[in-house]
């Protein structure tokens, strides 16, 4: 609700029926801790779905095993390169993992740039990029001669049958590279590795950046067993009993789930929550129809969402005089970041003001209010339902220990929350309201799913020593 004190303390005359009229208007993007814990059942069970052998094909979350079967126990070392795809720039890095206590991890790092001709070219464009920039890494770390393990983070969906095998579900975010969905991205990237011929590597193990954030999170804290991203996208993974997971052989021990949470609600089922905003935002994407949960939640489309109200409210004539600028009309004016600047609690409503007018609005105090409560109640619903997901994340690996309480680290990464004044506060009190039997720690991942990725490769590096022992 719009406080009264907030009203009187901007010195502004919101008249009382303009204030009730929107605060109707937003009153279908707040939730009640009904609908809440509702949602939070609906996500558990979807969970379910996508574990089981006869549901998953039908299930929107799909449980992906990752074949990652532990956290780093602390004895692993090596050298290793690790590359990071999933936005606009490309990042590969290398990695030493020592015993030294004081460093015990040291990388090296440089950010290649993607353009979108590549993002939206062909597949063998975007791998051929992939292979010239690691090439180029290479001979700047005097390593050309060496075969150094490679830990490739992909931040798309994937199904995989072992750790270094992943063939793409389906592209998301801004990436729609043609002939990649449907084939295994290893084979893709060594096929573009040996068409260049002057360097080997050994890509030992595909990660999502979620499991790379775990694993970052997990190296510095082993009760970390679950990882989410919240920045331009969202995703959550965690550590699942194996003998839950149909798609894989076995009882024993544990694996981690990718659970592509992203996609909740793609076959309608959160239709009773979301709005005719939501639903412009899915017409205008690039990949409609898909991704309803991450477009009511990640950094990608905030922004665009507050957007469509702020249009839809001018034409009623609350804002701006009734007055729609060319610059409202254009998509993808209102960023998030202006999210987190507007809703900064150290900001004065001529602050506000000022952001507007540099987006070409020529607002009031009233106006700045409006958009200020708009961007509130946007980003609130956000942190919520993402809160509501984890909740039942959680809660789930409490039940499936049997356990009247759970201890547990959850390790985060993503601009949205690292950046956004009250997102991680909204979200984590959210945790603690729907799951009160799990105490949950949120550790932010510094270092991101580079160093995750490196880390999954020296597990696997010792795993696979282990099994060469055993024969």
């Amino acid at each position: 609700m719009i406080a009264a004190q907030l009203l009187a303390y901007y010195f502004t005359e919101l008249k009382d029926d303009q204030l009730k009229k929107i605060d109707k208007y937003l009153f279908s993007m707040r939730f009640s801790d009904d609908t809440l814990k509702d949602l939070m059942s609906r996500f558990k069970r979807e969970m379910e779905a996508g574990l089981g052998r006869d549901t998953n094909a039908t299930a929107t979350v799909k449980m992906l095993p990752t074949f990652v079967r532990s956290i780093p126990q602390g004895s692993e070392k090596g050298d290793f390169i690790a590359l990071d795809l999933g936005g606009s720039n490309f990042r590969i890095l290398r990695v030493k993992v020592t015993q030294d206590k004081k460093q015990p991890v040291q990388m090296e790092s440089q950010v290649y740039e993607t353009p979108d001709d590549i993002i939206h070219g062909s597949g063998s464009q975007l791998f051929d990029h992939v292979a010239d920039c690691l090439g180029d890494f290479m001979e700047k770390q005097n390593i050309k001669d060496k075969k150094l393990p490679v830990g490739f983070t992909f931040s798309f969906p994937c199904a995989q049958t072992k750790l270094d095998e992943a063939v793409l579900v389906t592209w998301t975010k801004k990436f729609k590279a043609s002939g990649v969905e449907g084939a295994d991205v290893v084979k893709l990237l060594n096929k573009a590795i040996q068409k260049r011929g002057d360097y080997e590597a050994d890509i030992m193990a595909v990660v999502n950046d979620t499991v790379g954030t775990m694993m970052t999170c997990g190296f510095d804290d082993q009760r970390c067993e679950v990882g989410i991203i919240i920045g331009t996208g969202t995703n959550a993974c965690y550590m699942e009993e194996l003998r839950h997971i149909d798609l894989v052989e076995g009882d024993e021990g544990r694996m981690c789930i990718n659970t592509e949470w992203g996609a909740f609600g793609d076959d309608g089922s959160l239709e009773d929550i979301r709005t005719e905003f939501d639903r412009e935002i899915d017409r205008g994407s690039l990949n409609p129809g898909v991704c309803s949960f991450e477009k009511m939640i990640s950094g990608m489309y905030l922004g665009e969402i507050v957007r469509q109200i702020l249009i839809d409210l001018t034409k009623r004539g609350f804002l701006f005089r009734g007055q729609i600028s060319e610059t409202l009309k254009t998509r993808g004016i209102f960023e998030t970041k202006f999210l987190s600047q507007i809703e900064s609690d150290r900001l004065a409503l001529l602050q506000v003001r000022a952001i507007l007018q540099q987006l070409g609005l020529d607002s009031t105090c009233d106006d700045s209010i409006i958009v200020k409560e708009v961007c509130g109640t946007v980003s609130r619903r956000a942190a919520q339902i993402c809160g509501a997901g984890m909740a039942a994340v959680v809660d789930k690996i409490r039940e499936n220990r049997g356990l009247d309480h759970l201890e547990v680290t959850v390790g985060v990464d993503g601009t949205l929350y690292k950046l956004h004044p009250h997102f991680s506060r909204i979200f984590q009190q959210t945790v603690k309201d729907l799951a009160p039997k799990c105490d949950v720690t949120f550790l932010l991942s510094e270092d991101g799913s580079g160093k995750g990725a490196a880390l999954i490769t020296a597990v696997g590096c010792r795993q696979r020593e282990l099994d060469a022992q055993q024969h």
